[in-house]
């Protein structure tokens, strides 16, 4: 049951639903990497929701949830795509105490907003901003939503540290199919009855029997998701190309080489004297400086 999402409807409604699941997608984030045990949860439910949302709006393409804020945490980032591959970092503010293991949403990430990037293969990337005014991940996306005049959409996360889930519900436009105008909610007000640890430990089919063992439900093939990072030397090498000529040739100056890693996976770049130029050759039409 872990490392997967599961999609479901509900026969002769227009809702419909998405169950995530994660445990060793969500352990090779955790360990690249070492955050206090609040950060991890919250990492996990955003781990959750961004494999969530990507399966939903069917993107060909890359979905990424970045969330900003300026309490202790500054940053959590989480990206999905639709090969089922997930990465996610977060960044604690310099200097800021450690933040407790009982600290809430707002707490730890104070004023701020919350990104959602749709980046596909062709045509134009969307972005869509929603302030943090809700104490917890998933009002804030369920706000984006409404704010955004999409569908009617419900999110609930959860994760302990080891293991990720999430469940999520939408009401489809189309009324021709639907036979009962209670179904959303029904389907809604049961759903929030779910407790966390069933959302990280019963399979989907024992919780949407848990949850809906009243209503007719349908159950598609589950779609396995993992870990997986979309860094490359070509992109590393674009990002450097960002901070100018004269910032790398300081560099290069100073140490005869440029070594930089993935924030993401950790893997390590690195580009000596003759390679920076031939970027930075690349970059502008003019020639490149010989040392």
């Amino acid at each position: 049951m872990t490392d997967q999402i599961q999609r479901f409807l509900f026969d002769n409604t227009n809702v419909r639903g998405e169950l995530v699941t994660l445990e060793r997608a969500y352990a090779e984030v955790l360990d690249r990497h070492a955050y206090p045990p609040v950060v991890n949860r919250l990492l996990g439910e955003l781990l959750a929701a961004v494999a969530l949302l990507t399966d939903t709006v069917k993107l060909d393409g890359t979905l990424s949830i970045e969330v900003r804020g300026k309490g202790a945490l500054a940053l959590l980032m989480a990206e999905s795509n639709p090969g089922g591959e997930l990465r996610a970092i977060a960044r604690l503010t310099e200097d800021a105490p450690t933040p407790a293991d009982d600290a809430g949403f707002l707490e730890l990430l104070g004023e701020g907003q919350i990104m959602i990037t749709l980046d596909p293969r062709e045509g134009h990337r969307y972005q869509g901003i929603v302030a943090l005014d809700h104490d917890s991940l998933a009002g804030c996306l369920a706000a984006y939503f409404v704010q955004s005049e999409q569908l009617p959409t419900h999110l609930w996360l959860a994760a302990d540290g080891h293991r990720a889930g999430g469940l999520l519900l939408q009401r489809m436009p189309d009324e021709s199919q639907n036979q009962d105008q209670d179904a959303w909610d029904r389907c809604v007000l049961l759903a929030d009855t779910v407790k966390d640890e069933e959302l990280l430990t019963l399979g989907p089919e024992m919780l949407l029997h848990r949850l809906y063992h009243e209503e007719t439900v349908r159950i598609f093939d589950p779609k396995p998701l993992r870990f997986g990072c979309t860094c490359s030397r070509e992109r590393i090498a674009s990002a450097l190309l960002t901070l100018g000529q004269v910032e790398l040739r300081e560099v290069l100056a100073e140490h005869g080489s440029i070594d930089t890693q993935c924030h993401f996976c950790h893997t390590r770049y690195h580009f000596d004297e003759v390679e920076v130029e031939a970027l930075l050759a690349q970059g502008d039409s003019s020639p490149p400086v010989v040392h």
